[in-house]
């Protein structure tokens, strides 16, 4: 039986990003396939009274250290962006729009690597229409998935389902069921999935 891994995601945070980028790997070595869940953190944030680690100035501190130190052990190109935070609702949005159809995945890729690796300001509407055209995505299209009432909807659904399930922020994972949150959680992430 192959297992499902749901991947519950923002593209505005950088611990989930490194979490995408081993992701892959993952679900290769436990033949586990990978569900990419749109979410909107911040929403997850107000509904759980949970917020950005980066808001607190000496935890910030350290979870950038560490993020730069799990990078380099899986050879993850990481870059702070200095526009963080970003605000990801017209993003997240897109990808709720998206979720199911051509170009998903590449859209999901060029949103974290422009968040994380070639640092762009991703909440300028200008400056994501021109990195979806970069990535030869329809930028037109794209923008107009993230106004279309059903991707807001699928959005809202998905944050609320998330909250629901127990989730307090992102990365989280489940596994038939199980819960992990964290992309530091990816080794028991595996382990489950190939059990």
């Amino acid at each position: 039986m192959t297992r499902t891994i749901e991947f519950l995601f923002d593209v505005g945070s950088p611990t989930t990003y490194l979490a995408h980028k081993r992701l892959a790997g993952v679900a290769q070595r436990s033949g586990a396939r990978v569900d990419y869940v749109p979410v909107l953190l911040g929403g997850i944030f107000k509904a759980t009274g949970n917020a950005s680690p980066a808001m607190v100035p000496a935890k910030g501190i350290h979870m950038f250290t560490d993020m730069g130190r799990y990078a380099d052990r899986h050879g993850i190109m990481l870059r702070n962006n200095p526009h963080f935070p970003i605000n990801t609702l017209t993003m997240m949005r897109m990808l709720a729009g998206m979720k199911g159809k051509p170009g998903f995945a590449k859209l999901v890729d060029t949103l974290f690597n422009a968040m994380w690796e070639t640092p762009r300001n991703m909440g300028d509407p200008a400056e994501l229409a021109a990195v979806l055209t970069a990535a030869g995505l329809d930028a037109d299209a794209m923008l107009a998935a993230a106004s279309d009432p059903d991707a807001k909807a699928a959005l809202v659904a998905a944050t609320e389902s998330a909250v629901a399930r127990g989730a307090f922020g992102a990365p989280t994972f489940f596994v038939d069921g199980a819960m992990y949150f964290g992309q530091d959680r990816l080794d028991w992430v595996e382990e489950a999935a190939a059990a």
